[in-house]
């Protein structure tokens, strides 16, 4: 009874994990399961906001450079990510993709630090920048050709599209902004059906971005009563106030399950080479201050073109 009884647990422990792994594939692709909630969340949208995080006090400048130190033997580099979040902003209201996706390199490291269950949604964010990064590259190809084409005198050169606004080869995935205008005039953007273009796939990394830097910015917190609140606990509260709303009740369960087995904080510490919490508040609201400026670039670019809803 005793060997029946540890084979029929091993079992169901193996059947659990099967299903944990299939629910998560949804969590960022949001796959077929959504597609019955559809209606459900363009209601929610029009009647919810993101929720809108207080500015954190930008403190003491050499403070903050001396904070951020490069740790020996760790993928995951805080000075890194932060050094491409603040690359990215460009003129004063676009983003950069190069470095956004490479800012989403390094917080894919991070969530994979983190353990292998947080690591599986990771995977799903990889698949999307990746996805970003194949339109930019087959658009560059695509531009080698039309410059040899016109060099061997096969196609006529052209300064650009209407008086003062002058294209280059390979711009089109340059920015938020020129993808946008890109994918618009070339009609690959579907406002009723689900596509991969570089769009939609944006608008899903920009809802994850906003539950990490909520939860980045809850692990800042100095509470007054100096009690800190478990991560595992602080990450399922900025889920729930971010990309919950966008999946469904298997999927948010998936989710839940994930960040029960978030490490405790001092795991966080060692991570980002810090001692104690102010050293890590002072690192963490940096980041978060530049995920906000990033963030909310984006945002407008998105809402200026009624793409918050994509499909």
């Amino acid at each position: 009874m005793g060997v029946k009884a540890k084979a029929a647990g091993a079992i169901v422990v193996l059947v659990f994990f099967l299903v944990f792994m299939w629910l998560l594939f949804f969590f960022f692709t949001e796959g077929s399961l959504d597609n019955q909630w559809d209606s459900c969340l363009k209601n929610y949208n029009r009647i919810h906001k993101p929720p809108q995080y207080p500015n954190v006090s930008r403190g003491d400048d050499h403070e903050d450079r001396a904070a951020l130190r490069f740790c020996p033997g760790h993928k995951f580099q805080v000075s890194e990510l932060l050094s491409h979040l603040l690359t990215a902003p460009a003129s004063t209201n676009d983003v950069l993709l190069r470095p956004y996706l490479a800012s989403w390199d390094e917080l894919i490291k991070f969530m994979e630090a983190l353990g292998p269950m947080v690591g599986l949604i990771s995977q799903e964010i990889e698949a999307k920048t990746s996805i970003i990064r194949d339109l930019a590259r087959r658009e560059a190809a695509g531009s080698d050709e039309d410059e040899v084409g016109r060099a061997g005198g096969s196609a006529p050169g052209t300064a650009g599209h209407g008086e003062g606004h002058e294209t280059k080869p390979g711009d089109a995935y340059l920015s938020v902004r020129s993808m946008i205008l890109t994918e618009l005039s070339r009609g690959l953007v579907d406002f009723h059906h689900t596509t991969e273009s570089g769009c939609r796939t944006l608008l899903r990394l920009h809802r994850a971005l906003l539950w990490l830097q909520g939860f980045l910015m809850k692990l800042a917190e100095n509470p007054l009563d100096g009690r800190l609140r478990n991560p595992s606990e602080l990450c399922r509260e900025a889920y729930q106030s971010t990309l919950s709303p966008y999946h469904t009740w298997l999927v948010r369960r998936a989710a839940e399950i994930a960040f029960i087995a978030l490490p405790e904080r001092g795991f966080f510490y060692r991570l980002m080479c810090v001692t104690n919490q102010e050293e890590a508040s002072v690192v963490l609201n940096r980041v978060v201050r530049a995920i906000g400026v990033v963030y909310d670039r984006t945002q407008v670019a998105l809402e200026e073109h009624g793409m918050l809803d994509l499909p």
